[in-house]
């Protein structure tokens, strides 16, 4: 009976931990620098942040302007809102006022 005997090389037993490690550490990099990795979910909620804090100024703009608009419907006309939008459109006060623009109109 013939058996064929083979040498044993070196390097042989070292493939497969190298591969391993190759593995691991592509998907390691990836983990924390990839598209969807711990770096961009930090700048994502830095954005989110930045965001909810515009979208809350902007709600608060909004019900400024929807009092406004109710304090002038047809119901109830007040006059000093009245008086106070015709001097602004019309850029008039009287020498004894101090007058302060506010920027959301």
């Amino acid at each position: 009976m013939w058996t064929r005997h083979y040498k044993k090389k070196k390097y042989g037993r070292f493939v497969l931990p190298a591969v391993a490690i190759a593995f691991l550490s592509y998907f390691g990099y990836h983990s924390i620098h990839g598209d969807y990795g711990l770096r961009a979910g930090q700048q994502y909620e830095k954005l989110r942040i930045e965001r909810s804090a515009e979208l809350a100024k902007l709600v608060e703009q909004r019900a400024t302007l929807e009092k406004d608009v109710s304090l002038l419907s047809d119901g109830s006309l007040d006059e000093d809102i009245i008086d106070e939008k015709a001097r602004y459109q019309l850029n008039m006060s009287r020498p004894d006022e101090i007058v302060i623009f506010n920027t959301y109109f």
